[in-house]
């Protein structure tokens, strides 16, 4: 699609990658091979589609190298502007300044970014470059997204912490700084094999230096090109990155022009509410500096929307900023999933049932389980995944309370009876290709003392390890009970408000107790003790009510048959009185007296809220500065987890924190901390009570890899490690010779 007016090159319509350079302010695609390589001199415009489940996604970055002209970067800025409306409206656009990329820039490039010193005006691009004439340095950083930075060729740029890359054209040499971590070390050697591959076609050697004393023959080599070194290098130099503390600080301004000046107002911190875009203005949001989005409401006007990227530079400068902020300008309707998640709720307005599975959220919304055939679990994992669902809860179910800080068996007659006063832990084992697998749940109740909240937690440590430290384990609170713990109580799960199940209970139990019952099968049935008041009842549930005397079923207009059914079964449980099912509006005086008399209560018919998809996300965490830093991997995939990670996945209705076999210990104790610190932190306003769950490397629940494209379950075991790939590159014996 070429446009007259403008002087933008045709442009393809296909799903992918495609890149221009800015020469003589025209755009000029760069080759594919070169991907991924950007000059320090120029600026470049990127343009990324993807399919999704709403068709298809663009994303429009131009990026800015720290030696780029104004000019240049003024026609790449005004570039983007045009193909915006070529696209229609439709792409999300980024501003990116060199090493301060955004995480989605950075996730088109999986092997990592090459900075190479020059650019156009230098002629540097048009000498198609010599192999043996090549010697360069490159600093290479970052583990989940990797850099490379050509520096000056001295053992002065060098420091402990990081890997360098030394390229003399026919052989890469690595060198690992002694405070390297393995990914680090893995992510380097995957840069020099793709250099190796798609620069030198194969044709070079690579050699790797771990420990310099096993590697006499490299460090010569490396000495002959840097010169002898003198004294000692310099500490790894630590990221300066923005913790969750400062990234919760969201706060939205209205901008608009009076009398020529640009005004910025603001006008609501976190947490943000969709209604407070209106379609006729534009707004910035400012996400703790640390990003900058501008959104641009349909009916605003074109001036003010050209004026995007022009206002959040202004803006950057008022607020005196860093000039590499990171700016989003984002189109009302076609709004990234990140920008999404910076508010408290966010509803699609036309979305229908078709695109995607919709969330119901909210207090009142009642959602349909569908009976699912759990045969299917096996053959789609992403079934298991929105479903929240491990296996199909025909497991085993041990359950113990805590008492005295000890665990103490509960009598399996009265499994699925919770007091919230205590803490319980159950552990369900499961059988799947032959092997048993366990998931152990803490249930929390909201009365439990600080004292057996954290017996709960050091138990289930040491239930886990007698299980060979494979279990899932899944923190419960008190009512927000996830969907497969209520699975496995098949229908009888009921929570009683307080109290204990203990022999010595010290205060008896309450004369008259109301409990409201939800649920239409054994698989999603869940009885809760609420205030024995009239204004507790609602018309769309079924409620009993138990007395000395007899014990009512009292069913709401807006409840099913089925409903109805799982509450007969309940109520055998709850009371040994006679039971007299009583519709609404047809209630016995003796039922208000019970409740201490009649009230208002909620009738209304309850709603579907339509919620949007939410986009599940994965992020590394690290805590080790003592600040509590997130990396987001975005488009992740299995790849992504790396031995030494904690990672946190986020799917809104959970929290899985995935632990590598290699991670430290501080990281790995922290990993619950830092999951709560996540949630408290997040600008959406998250609920706390939201389960946690803790996956183990290689024992992975299917509720876990569902969220994964093409999970390989043998990769661990086959998976090539940074060793095996060291060994493969073969005899590096040949490369003195090379060189010499």
């Amino acid at each position: 699609m070429a446009d007259g007016e403008t002087n933008l090159p045709t442009i393809e319509r296909r799903l992918g990658l495609q890149i221009w350079g800015i020469e003589n302010m025209k755009m000029v695609p760069v080759p594919e091979k070169a991907y991924g390589t950007f000059f320090e001199g120029d600026c470049y415009i990127i343009l990324h589609t993807k399919r999704t489940s709403r068709g298809t996604a663009v994303d429009l970055h131009y990026w800015i190298g720290k030696d780029s002209s104004q000019d240049e970067q003024g026609a790449a800025a005004m570039y983007v502007t045009q193909l915006d409306a070529a696209l229609r409206g439709n792409p999300v656009q980024h501003r990116e300044v060199q090493g301060h990329e955004s995480e989605t820039f950075q996730s088109y490039f999986r092997n990592g970014i090459i900075y190479k010193k020059g650019g156009v005006a230098s002629g540097f691009k048009h000498v198609e470059t010599n192999m043996y004439n090549i010697k360069r340095l490159l600093h290479v950083k970052g583990k989940k997204h990797v850099s490379a930075t050509e520096v000056a060729l001295s053992w002065d740029s060098f420091n402990k912490g990081d890997v360098f890359l030394l390229d003399l054209g026919k052989v890469l040499i690595q060198w690992n700084g002694p405070n390297c971590s393995i990914a680090e070390k893995s992510r380097g050697l995957a840069l020099a094999r793709s250099i190796r591959d798609s620069e030198r076609g194969g044709r070079a050697q690579i050699g790797i230096i771990d420990n310099e004393k096993d590697s006499q023959d490299l460090i010569k080599i490396m000495n002959m090109v840097l010169g002898e070194r003198r004294g000692e290098l310099r500490d790894a130099i630590p990221d300066t990155k923005a913790d969750e503390l400062q990234k919760a600080n969201v706060r939205l301004y209205h901008v608009y022009e009076k009398d020529n000046d640009l005004v910025v107002q603001e006008i609501a911190t976190r947490p943000l509410t969709q209604d407070l875009l209106q379609h006729e203005d534009c707004y910035i949001l400012d996400q703790g500096g640390f990003k900058i989005y501008v959104w641009r409401g349909k009916a605003s006007n074109q001036e003010e929307k050209k004026a995007a990227f022009t206002r959040a530079v202004g803006f950057i400068q008022a607020k005196g900023y860093s000039p590499s902020t990171n700016i989003e300008v984002i189109n009302d309707g076609a709004e990234s999933a990140m920008f999404k998640q910076l508010f408290q709720r966010w509803t699609e307005k036309d979305e229908t049932q078709g695109l995607g599975k919709v969330y119901t959220i909210g207090k009142t919304a009642k959602v349909e389980q569908v009976k699912f055939d759990t045969t299917q679990l096996h053959a789609r994992p992403e079934l298991a995944a929105e479903q929240r669902m491990v296996d199909d809860a025909s497991g085993d179910i041990e359950v113990w309370g805590i008492e005295d800080l000890q665990m103490q068996p509960v009598n399996p007659k009265t499994y699925g009876q919770f007091y919230g006063g205590d803490c319980y832990l159950v552990l369900y084992t499961y059988l799947r290709s032959g092997r048993p697998h366990y998931v152990l749940y803490m249930w929390q109740g909201r009365h439990a003392s600080v004292d057996e909240i954290t017996a709960c937690a050091l138990n289930a440590i040491e239930l886990d390890k007698k299980h060979g430290d494979e279990a899932v384990q899944v923190r419960v609170t008190m009512g927000k009970e996830p969907a497969h713990f209520l699975a496995i109580f098949k229908g009888k799960l009921i929570i009683y408000e307080g109290g204990t199940s203990r022999a010595q209970k010290s205060t008896p139990e309450p004369a008259i107790r109301l409990f409201q019952v939800r649920g239409t099968n054994e698989l999603n049935t869940k009885a809760t003790e609420v205030p024995a008041r009239a204004s507790s009842l609602n018309s769309n549930d079924v409620f009993l009510l138990a007395t000395n005397q007899v014990c009512y079923l009292w069913c709401g207009k807006g409840c099913s048959g089925d409903e109805r059914e799982m509450a007969k079964m309940v109520a055998d449980i709850v009371s040994r009185r006679d039971k007299h099912t009583i519709l609404e509006g047809q209630e016995p005086a003796e039922f208000w007296e019970a409740l201490g008399g009649k009230a208002p209560y909620a009738s209304e018919k309850r709603f579907q809220e339509q919620v949007t998809h939410y986009q599940p996300r994965l992020f590394e965490c690290s805590n080790q500065t003592g600040r509590f830093i997130m990396t987001e991997v975005v488009g992740f995939c299995q790849e992504d987890l790396d031995e030494d990670d904690v990672m946190l996945l986020d799917t809104w209705e959970e929290i899985f924190l995935w632990v590598g076999k290699a991670s430290n210990t501080y990281e790995r104790n922290e990993a619950i901390a830092s999951a709560k610190e996540y949630l408290k932190t997040h600008p959406a306003g998250r609920d706390m009570a939201t389960p946690i769950i803790l996956v183990k490397q290689g024992c992975e629940p299917l509720n876990f890899t569902g969220w994964f494209n093409a999970w390989d379950p043998y990769k661990w075991s086959d998976g090539k490690s940074y060793e095996e790939m060291k060994n493969s590159l073969g005899d590096t014996s040949a490369i003195s010779e090379i060189t010499v």
